[in-house]
């Protein structure tokens, strides 16, 4: 498969375009990001009550949003959460036809995510969360697709539990904000680290530890509608801000907004579109 990858052509790699923020303007939203330059979006799924609004963005803008099939931690319950893992793997093996929800017949999944441990919420969840993890993780495998790793206060968690195991997916960890210690730990493993905008803020060490991390580990994300970026701190993030996040790093590596876009454009590609 070949892309045309045109300068500051940029991939938000990761925004939730589904949540109730945008139901008043989400078709212009979509498509103020699509004309500032953000050719592609990838939408993670959080549970069984997303998968309707998701597939439904994927069926009106097909060559501009693409799925991805998980379930977040935060929605791993003990009394749901089986259930909920089942429906997981009936999207990704194809048990359930994604023509269901009217759907483009050529959709496919281009990731397992959002998958993860949060130690935030609910810590009284750790043990099943891991097991979701790891269950996920190895559909990923067997599927050939790479995970976007949700690590809210559980980054250390998440790279001990990826050093045991036999075999990884590769992937990214989502909204990396973590140390220089533990970028270079998730770089080892073989995972991209994704970049939001969080990277703007003033009193973040980010922009400090990604100056040691080489930029063919970056790739961009908004995790819309949170997370927004400066100028927009305290309002709703959007995807169209990705460029707001590149440009932060065109000060970060001192290079060209284009070479940015170009470089994040091209691991992005890598990471979710070389199957």
């Amino acid at each position: 498969m070949t892309h045309d990858l045109r300068l500051t052509t940029l991939i938000d790699t990761h925004t939730h375009l589904y949540e109730e923020q945008f139901d008043t303007d989400r078709t212009e939203m979509i498509e103020r990001a699509i004309n500032t330059g953000v050719s592609k979006m990838i939408i993670p799924n959080v549970d069984s009550t997303t998968i309707k609004g998701m597939m439904d963005l994927v069926q009106q803008f097909p060559e501009n949003i693409f799925p991805m099939m998980g379930l977040h931690p935060c929605y791993v319950k003990p009394e749901t959460y089986k259930q909920e893992l089942e429906i997981v793997k009936k999207y990704l093996f194809d048990e359930i036809s994604l023509t269901t929800h009217n759907s483009r017949l050529s959709t496919q999944f281009v990731a397992v995510g959002e998958i993860g441990i949060d130690m935030h919420w609910d810590k009284s969840t750790l043990e099943i969360q891991k097991e979701a993890f790891e269950i996920q993780c190895d559909w990923a495998i067997e599927k050939n697709l790479p995970v976007a790793i949700h690590a809210r206060e559980s980054t250390h968690i998440l790279i001990e539990i990826l050093k045991k195991r036999k075999q990884n997916p590769r992937g990214v960890f989502h909204c990396f904000t973590g140390s220089l210690e533990e970028a270079n730990e998730i770089i080892k493993l073989g995972f991209y680290l994704g970049i939001g905008g969080v990277v703007t803020y003033k009193n973040t060490n980010l922009r400090d530890t990604l100056k040691q991390i080489p930029i063919d580990k970056i790739v961009l994300e908004t995790d819309s509608p949170y997370l927004p970026p400066v100028p927009h701190r305290g309002k709703r993030n959007e995807s169209s801000y990705t460029k707001l996040v590149a440009e932060t790093l065109c000060t970060v590596y001192e290079k060209g907004l284009d070479e940015i876009a170009t470089i994040t454009t091209q691991n992005a590609h890598d990471l979710f579109f070389k199957n």
